[in-house]
Formats: C-alpha cells, structure tokens, sequence
C-alpha cells in the first residue's frame, strides 16, 4: 500500500479512537453506560444468538467493537434551542447586525433550520441514544431468560443477574441461568369431540410435531397447531379456528417425562342470548358466483347482465365484458367441492396475475336452502382496473458514450384486448445527447440519438394449437408472451438497428418456483456504421497504430496523416489488407502477426451483422418469501440453444455459403450456439441487522456448426457494479490477457461473491465484500494466449477484488456506494499479482441501486 493510503487510514483510525473516548458524554451524573452483557448458562459463557436475542437491554450497537451509531448521536447537541438563543437573540449586538441583512422573523427562523434543528434532529435519529443501565429492564431481561428456557423443556430452570461498574459511568450485566433436567414427552393421547374432526385428525398425526421421546418444546406445540389448523381447514372443516386447540400437559408424578393430551372441541356460537355448541361439519360448496364489475358486497349491486358457465355464475352491472372462460379459469373455488383455503389462496393469486383486476374479495356465506346446513356459497367481487393507462417519464443521462443526454419513454396499456383478459402494452422510448468527440464546427448540440419501440401482447394462458391443461394445470399460472421491438442508433457505436422477437411461456410449478420456456427468441442486429470501428474501439486501432510505426518503411506513406498515426478508414483497412491480404507486402515478426490477426479478427466479429434464432428453458427455485426475509436461497439454472432450426431451413432451401464456408439465411450468416448457466444466492441471517450473502455464478457458450464464436450480445463480461467491482465493467479478463480491448468479452465465466451486511446507524448500512470471477475463451476462434481456458491450470487467472460499501436504505430501495480494490490481479506477471494494484489510485467506486444480490 503506498504511503498516501497508509496516512489516510491512519488518519480515520486516530479519528475513530478519538471519538471513542467520548462515549460516556451523553450519560448523565448518577448513571452507567451498558457496555457488555454476559449470559452464564450452567456455569459457562452463552454465544447462542437467539438466547442473546431475548435480552430486552443490550449495548449499543458496534462495529469493529467501536460504537459508531453511539458516536454519531453524541455529535448532537442536546439543546440547540438553547445554543441558537444565547448565540442569536440574548447578544443584541449580534441580533441587530444580522437583522440588519435578513428580517427579525427570519431571524427566528434560523433557529428551526437544518444547521440547528435539521441536522441535529438528523444526528439522534441516525444514531443511538446511550443505553443506560435500567434495573427493571434488568428484571424483564432476567424474566424472558426464565420463559425462553422453560419453554424449551426446562421446567426448573432458575434464572438471576447482577450489575458491575467497569469504569467511569460503564458497567456490565451478567445473567446466571441454572437449567437443571430438561422435561421428555413420554406419551400423547388425544380428545377430539367432532367425528369428522377426529377423523381427519387419524389421517394428519403421522406428521404431527409433537413426538414422543422428544424433549418438550412450547414451539413444537404452536407449530401443530397451525399444522392442524391449516389441515382441517383445507379438508373441509369451514369454522375451524386455533382456539378450538389445547393442550393438556400433565407433568405430576411423571418424573420428568409429561403426558400430553391434545383436545379438540366443538363448534360454538351465540344464537340470541344462549351458547350453542354443536360439531364440527365438512362443508361444501354449493354456488359460485362471480361479479365481474363490483369491488365488494358493501352496496346492494343492481345485476343488469348474466351468464352460467360450467358451474360458474357471473354477473355484471352492464354488459359483461369479458370471455367466461377467461374468468373462471382464474378461480378454483369449484361447485360440489369441498371447502378449502388453499383455493382462495390460488384465486387471488390468479385474478391478480391477470393484470386487469385490482385484488379480489373473497366471501363466504352459508346456503340457506341446505336443510342440514353444510354447505356455502362463495361470492367472489372483482375490481376491474382502467381499460387504459398511459405513463411517461424523462431522466437526463452522463456516460463515457455521451456528455450529456436527455432519455424519455413513453407507453400505452391497453387491457381486456380480446375479452380474454389479454393485456397489451406499446412502449416509445428515445434519447438525444451531446458527445464532444463528435462535435465539429456545423455540428448541433444534440449530435447522437436512439429511439426505440416496443410492443407485448400477454396472454393469461398457454397460447398453443392443442390443450396443454394435463402438462401445465391451471394452478401453474401459466401465461403466453408475444413481443416485438426494434431499436435505431445514430452516432452512438456502430449505428446498430436492433430488431427482436419473440414467444414466451411462463408458468409456476410450485409457489416460489417459475418456469421460463422461450419457443423463440429471434434478434438481428444490423451494423450501419461499419466504417467508425476504429473511431469506437480506441484500444483495438492503438495497438494496431503501433504496430503500423514499426513498419513505417514498408507502410504506404498515404496511409498516415500529418500526424503520423493511421487514417481511419483508408489507412487502417490498407495496413490490414498488407498483413493479411492475398498477397501480403509487409513482412512482420510472428509476435507482430498475430496481434493484427487477432484485431482483424475482432474487427470482423463485431462490425458483421448477426441473426441469432434461439429457443431456451429457465428454472428459479427460490425460499425467499417476503421483502424483509434475510435467510434464503434463489436457484437459477438456464440453457438456451440457437440456429438448429437456421441450419435445416438453410440445407432446405439450399441458402448460399459465404466466402468463410457458413450458411446463410436469406443472405445473412446466423450463430449457432448451446449455452448453458448457473446461478446459486444464499443469505444468512445473523441477527442484529447482519447478513451474509453470497452468489456462486457459472456460464458457458459453446459455438458449433455455423459459427466459431459467440455473438458479442450473448457472451459474458467481467467487472462492475454487480460483479467484480474492483473492476469496470468490460475491463476484466479474458484471463490474464489484461484486458487489451475497449470492450473485453468472452464466452465463458466463473464467479464467486461474498458480503457482510450491518448496520452503521440510523437508515445506514455497511458492507465488507469478496469478489472472485473472471472470463475466458472456450472452444472458439480466438487464439490469444492467456485468454483461453485450457483446464484447472487456469483457475490461477481468477481475479479477486476485495472491499468496503455503505448503504442508505430508502425502504423501497437501497442506494449502494462500493469501493473495490484489486487484491489479486491476474493482467500482472505471475510473481506481482498480489496486492500490487491495492490503492486508493487503482481503486473502482460502483454506484447502484439495490443490493448485487
């Protein structure tokens, strides 16, 4: 590390210590500031997090053992009130000269600004307040210790705690826990009044969660109780709730092994001023009924039409709107079925997928024309949303392409398209900029453009000329994607019209997993500005410009301007054609040679037009149930093959072959690739705010048939905000070729990504992060050293980007500021790899939003 960096680290290490000398600042006269507690479990130290957990008083928050959200609170004043009045108002002096610039009441005013009221109000509620030793929430703290552990078996458990001073205004709890001899179930028996109950009951046990020989554990008991909750409810058993569950523990004269019997009561309810208590009934569902326009049954709804439709009835207030069909494949509350919850769970979640309904309600009521009243009719209200919708937006755009640009986009909704429950959206979107580098005496400001159009048609259904019901039932949620789209450049790279289409399934085998089946995925790229290669790829002519000035004597001098650098287009296109041509007239070392094969390769790869047909099969497997769950796992796997189909229309219809030996589709030369990934993200949830997240990531493209290589668009980088950050995007890899292209790919990569999250104070987070991966070339045509994978031997090309972020969580989005550095460089010779380019100078700052992963 140089000089400089060791400095400024110095420095913020000798500011922390500072500061933490003044953390008892805020703690006032007579009481201790709580800076450990320690929990003594049969005569030894407990590190269990959910023991630790339980503690309704512990220390302020640290990092690196330094109490920084303590720190930041204690930068406030206490009374800034009090300072801006004996600094503005009590000295006249003072009062009356500013008064003399601004007004007596914005005077005043000053006091309730950022600079006093604002940013110490922004200081307390950032940070910590000091954590003051309280004696009654020593005793809760001792009490819930008692709870959690005798509701874990420990029926004799006996619990105290003591406080210590350990300094100036510090002191330490400690709290003793002796648990004595855990409680086992020994035998479990049940009473269960209702025989459709008791019945139901014999069926469910097998999986129950109370077992005997186990030790007794209040969870266990709270567990079963949902389980039988959820099962009788979902078998018919309509009025059952979890009060109509208890438990029996009988511990007296059982040596330490407690009987349970598990009792289920009867139905009750009032019935005028008496109780009445009668059994439990398996109901069934005797009418469904539909409304199509009515967001609740709150006002009385005044049926204009109707329809009945295999056991479906649907009304409207006006002319019913939509296809039968469309809304009853939605709900899977059935005539003659019996009831269950789960169906009410996957009707909402199907009527709110269809994107033209607000959430549904769900109502049951009990049908008065069934003489032994078991049976219920289900209203289901639907909340239609605005046929049509329409949305815009602007943002004003920096990059390395343009100096300044302004974007908008623009698009149309329009629902119910067919009265299938169809959506379609239609999207314009553009871009205007101004790019120095293009700038010239008649030029305009706005100097490079993009416009782009696209438009979706979705279908809440599996589009297909046969019924798919039997492979993808209905309650996979199965939904049909058409697109289109084409997209225009000018003076921005190459001026590549973009063209895409494609046909899309998706469905839901499983709650949490999706299924993504592209029948086809068409894109053709056309390059218009083939000539700019040079002018965009600045690396690619510097190297070959250099190479130019070593043969300078055998160089056509017309290929040089004044300035003796190659003319783009004339003078690089003729140095090539004199290397590589038919007949070369400049001889070069073989060092040499290769270099200007290997950009003349480059340069036909990415300035030819590419058609790429492609069919692909995505699967995500994830446990992640809720925003705020922090302890899960998302499996991603993916393989996509393209040009099979390219290939046998093409010996079909008998396509010429170009000059390289490649078919040809209507005169343009298509990939032919199978391309394979794999991702795994797994989080930790460390309790107090901390987590561990990681992200294994593997991806391979392998060229076959018509192609040697891989379209740039579907090859893979290295580098930047959700990769490598000690690198820029495209900057890294292949291997240890050290990056020698403006844009660097290839067609495989591995990567491997560690983060510890925590929090610094207030709505702050903080990060400690690893950063593995890198990209080679595969089984293709690039034949430059370091670049390609050749087996386990180049897995020591792997680069590692080490770091630190912080985070400000906005609730519904997180802005993330990281800093990468290259701790393991594989661009540098193999014996200054390590920690060489660990500095502040070679140092990467990521800017994004959200989490990577």
């Amino acid at each position: 590390m140089k000089s400089s960096d060791t400095k400024i680290v110095l420095l913020i290490v000798i500011t922390i210590l500072i500061y933490s000398c003044n953390t008892v600042k805020r703690v006032p006269d007579g009481k201790s500031l709580l800076v450990n507690t320690e929990i003594i479990v049969d005569g030894k130290a407990s590190n269990q997090e959910s023991v630790n957990e339980i503690l309704i008083q512990k220390p302020n928050s640290r990092i690196l053992k330094i109490p920084l959200s303590l720190l930041v609170y204690n930068l406030a004043q206490p009374n800034p009130d009090s300072v801006f009045k004996a600094r503005f108002i009590e000295d006249s002096v003072r009062f009356k000269r500013i008064k003399r610039l601004i007004s007596e009441k914005q005077v005043y005013r000053l006091g309730e600004s950022f600079f006093y009221q604002g940013f110490n109000n922004f200081l307390k509620s950032s940070g910590e307040a000091p954590e003051i030793v309280d004696d009654e929430k020593t005793k809760k703290s001792t009490q819930r210790l008692y709870n959690y552990y005798f509701n874990n078996g420990y029926f004799d458990v006996e619990t105290s705690s003591k406080t210590d001073s350990v300094g100036f205004k510090r002191a330490k709890t400690t709290y003793e826990v002796s648990l004595g001899k855990p409680y086992i179930i020994d035998s479990i028996k049940t009473a269960i009044s209702s025989p459709d109950v008791d019945s139901l009951y014999q069926v469910a046990k097998s999986n129950s969660a109370i077992k005997s020989g186990e030790q007794f554990k209040s969870e266990n008991f709270s567990e079963e109780r949902n389980r039988l909750t959820s099962f009788f409810r979902n078998r018919g058993v309509y009025q059952f709730q979890q009060n109509y569950i208890n438990f029996d523990i009988d511990t007296i004269g059982t040596g330490k092994k407690p009987n349970i019997t598990i009792e289920i009561t009867d139905f009750n309810y009032r019935k005028g001023d008496t109780i009445v208590t009668v059994p439990f009934e398996i109901f069934t569902i005797s009418e469904v009924n539909i409304f199509t326009d009515s967001p609740s049954s709150k006002n009385k709804i005044k049926v204009a039409d109707s329809i009945s439709y295999k056991g479906f009835n649907l009304y409207s207030t006006d002319k019913i709107k939509y296809k039968p069909k469309a809304i009853t494949d939605a709900v899977f509350i059935t005539k003659g079925n019996v009831y269950a919850d789960y169906q009410n769970t996957l009707t909402n979640r199907y009527l709110s997928n269809l994107k033209v309904f607000n959430y549904p309600t769900i109502q049951y009521i009990e049908d008065e024309r069934d003489t032994i009243s078991n049976s219920l009719i289900a209203n289901i209200y639907l909340n239609p949303r605005k046929k049509y919708s329409f949305l815009a937006a602007v943002d004003f755009t920096h990059s390395n392409i343009q100096d300044f640009g302004i974007s908008g986009n623009t698009s149309l909704t329009i629902r119910n398209v067919f009265n299938g429950a169809e959506t379609f959206e239609f999207a314009v979107k553009g871009t205007v900029g101004s790019s120095r580098d293009l700038a010239g005496s008649n030029d305009n400001f706005f100097n490079i453009s993009e416009v782009g159009v696209d438009a979706k048609l979705n279908f809440p259904r599996i589009f297909f000329p046969f019924n798919t019901d039997k492979i993808i039932p209905k309650s996979m949620i199965p939904s049909t994607n058409f697109g289109v789209g084409f997209a225009k450049q000018k003076n921005i790279g190459l001026d590549k019209e973009n063209f895409t289409s494609s046909l899309t399934y998706n469905w839901n085998p499983k709650r949490f997993n999706t299924v993504r089946f592209d029948l086809f995925n068409i894109q053709y790229v056309k390059n218009l500005r083939i000539d700019r290669y040079f002018d965009v790829y600045r690396s690619s002519y510097n190297a070959l410009n250099t190479i130019a000035e070593v043969y300078s004597n055998q160089v056509n001098p017309d290929y040089f301007d004044p300035n003796n650098n190659l003319i783009i287009e004339s003078g690089t296109n003729g140095f090539l054609n004199d290397v590589l041509g038919p007949d070369p007239s400049i001889v070069t070392t073989n060092e040499d040679f290769r270099s200007v094969r290997g950009i003349d390769e480059r340069k036909k790869r990415l300035t030819e037009n590419n058609l790429i047909v492609a069919s692909s099969y995505s699967y995500t497997k994830s446990t992640k149930t809720s925003l705020l769950l922090n302890n899960f796992y998302i499996l991603k796997a993916k393989v996509e093959s393209a040009g099979n189909l390219l290939s046998l229309l093409s010996r079909t219809i008998n396509e010429p072959l170009i000059s390289e030996g490649s078919s040809t589709f209507f005169d343009v030369e298509y990939s032919q690739y199978i391309k394979t990934e794999f991702e795994f993200i797994k989080h930790w949830d460390l309790k107090r705010n901390r987590v561990f997240a990681t992200r294994t990531f593997a991806g391979v493209a392998i060229p076959y048939g018509n192609s040697n290589n891989i379209p740039f668009s579907r090859s893979y980088f290295a580098g930047g905000t959700n990769d490598n950050r000690a690198w820029r995007p495209y900057s890294l890899g292949p291997g240890s070729s050290g990056a020698l292209n403006d844009f660097n790919e290839a067609n495989l990569k591995l990567a491997l990504n560690a983060e510890y999250r925590f929090k610094l104070f207030g709505n702050f987070r903080g990060a400690f992060f690893a950063d593995l991966g890198n990209i080679w070339n595969f089984l293709d045509n690039v034949t430059l050293e370091g670049a390609k994978f050749t087996g386990i031997a180049s897995l020591k090309d792997i680069a590692l980007g080490t770091g630190i972020g912080t985070r400000y969580d906005f609730s519904f989005f997180v802005v993330r500021f990281d800093l990468g550095f290259k701790t393991y460089n594989p661009a540098n010779e193999e014996n200054r790899r390590w920690m060489k380019d660990f500095n502040f100078k070679s140092s990467v700052l990521n800017i994004g939003i959200n989490y990577p992963f």
